[in-house]
């Protein structure tokens, strides 16, 4: 087991892009902020997943969106946007977190860090290397999270990952055709899984790959839930992590 996980209790609660509360919200403060993260550390969350993009000056910031669009009625991407602007924008609805302002200023949280821009990959695996044991590194895509992990190795560390879209629905079609020895080997690559409970319809945590997860020692982690009748079945059913934007609900909930 990764040093990313030890030391705490399944199943684990991921602050999805920190904790907004209702009151945050209603004093406009918005998700993937320094005051998210905040908020998140003290609900009592250890772990905490976030986002990262590259501006335009090349710093990794930790970011949702492609663009500020929602953030700021702004249609320019994050890349095309230097630090000390986004910086601004952010300065009245929470603050702006670096990764690495990030990693240094919340030394007790966990991170799992989701590498949404393809410039970020590199740059993000440098920053991240001398706190690998307390990040997890993701991504839709599996090339882009290979490359962070890369660049983090040859910086000296090595994170915890969770597979992308094409290790998941490789394992997942291996243990719904019964060649369990075929879907083991391909989450021992892996020290997670981060899915949905569907997509389109379609059933992701399945029973079969839950037992075939954890005969490779890998978790399911599932997102985003946030009623706590979910939060109940799917730990009910073996799950070992949920990711919620109701990091505080899920914390009383599991944490009992």
């Amino acid at each position: 087991m990764h040093a990313y996980l030890r030391g705490t209790d399944a199943p684990r609660v991921f602050a999805h892009r920190g904790l907004v509360t209702d009151e945050m919200r209603a004093d406009g403060i918005l998700d993937n902020s320094v005051a998210a993260i905040a908020a998140a550390e003290a609900a009592g969350a250890v772990y905490v997943e976030s986002d990262c993009h590259l501006t335009a000056d090349g710093e990794v910031v930790l970011f949702h969106d492609s663009d500020l669009a929602r953030v700021a009625d702004d249609p320019r991407r994050i890349a095309d946007v230097r630090l000390d602007e986004l910086e601004e924008i952010m300065s009245g609805i929470g603050g702006l977190p670096t990764l690495a302002g990030a990693l240094d200023d919340f030394p007790g949280v966990r991170f799992n860090i989701d590498v949404k821009a393809e410039g970020a990959a590199e740059p993000a695996g440098r920053i991240i290397a001398p706190h690998a044991d307390r990040v997890l590194v993701t991504s839709f895509s599996d090339d882009r999270r290979l490359e962070a992990l890369a660049a983090a190795r040859r910086a000296g560390g090595s994170p915890a990952t969770s597979g992308g879209t094409g290790v998941v629905a490789r394992a997942l079609l291996a243990a719904q055709l019964g060649a369990r020895r075929r879907a083991v080997r391909l989450l021992r690559e892996v020290d997670a899984l981060q899915i949905p409970e569907r997509q389109k319809g379609v059933p992701v945590v399945t029973d079969r790959l839950i037992a075939a997860a954890h005969e490779a020692e890998c978790e399911i982690h599932v997102w985003t839930v946030d009623e706590e009748a979910d939060m109940r079945r799917l730990v009910g059913r073996g799950v070992d992590g949920i990711v919620t934007d109701r990091a505080d609900l899920a914390l009383a909930v599991l944490g009992a």
